[in-house]
């Protein structure tokens, strides 16, 4: 099954970071498209058996902030 996901790339002194939207997967390289093949990758790795068998909580977290 094929499915698409949308990550976004920024750069970081000589690094392009490149992280998944839908998942919380990131990766890096010394270029963009190398950024996003490592991505790629991460996210097949991500996907590949065994998962977890118990899913991670989501909570939420409440601080101050300056305005």
């Amino acid at each position: 099954m094929k499915k698409t996901f949308t990550s976004i790339v920024w750069q970081e002194d000589i690094w392009f970071i490149a992280q998944c939207l839908e998942v919380d997967v990131a990766s890096q390289g010394k270029t963009e498209k190398k950024a996003l093949e490592n991505l790629r990758e991460a996210l097949t790795l991500h996907f590949t058996p065994p998962v977890a068998t118990v899913l991670p909580q989501v909570q939420k977290i409440e601080l101050e902030v300056a305005a």
